[in-house]
């Protein structure tokens, strides 16, 4: 999928804190915790909690966040349609990597089993 750049700098210009409070309330008022929203950021960014969160303090912009990351290595087994876009068709690597995250989120949300979430083998 080709994105305009417009909507890539847009992207790597938004903070995560700004966009975290809504993931959160998007897997809490589908009953899920925000303990299991911090597992799936965690899986696939490689933070622990405490990096984590300091991300959020230090309102790192996503460019910033992603940058930091260590993509989990079974991150491109996330495929599917996030907002109408094949993530896996996605160029730009940063947007890719937010609507990977869009997409975990949205898995959760809609009570998807945590192991299928993380991409577990059986």
């Amino acid at each position: 999928m080709k994105s305009t750049s417009d909507h890539d700098e847009r992207f790597a210009k938004m903070t995560f804190s700004s966009v975290y409070p809504l993931y959160l309330a998007k897997v809490e008022k589908k009953g899920r915790t925000k303990e299991e929203l911090q597992q799936v950021i965690i899986w696939l960014t490689g933070f622990n909690e405490a990096m984590l969160l300091k991300h959020i303090d230090d309102k790192l912009t996503f460019e910033q966040f992603f940058k930091k990351a260590k993509l989990n290595a079974n991150a491109s087994l996330i495929t599917g349609v996030i907002c109408g876009c094949r993530v896996e068709e996605i160029e730009n690597p940063l947007t890719q990597k937010v609507r990977y995250l869009d997409k975990l989120v949205d898995e959760l949300a809609k009570g998807r089993k945590m192991e299928k979430i993380l991409r577990v083998e059986s």
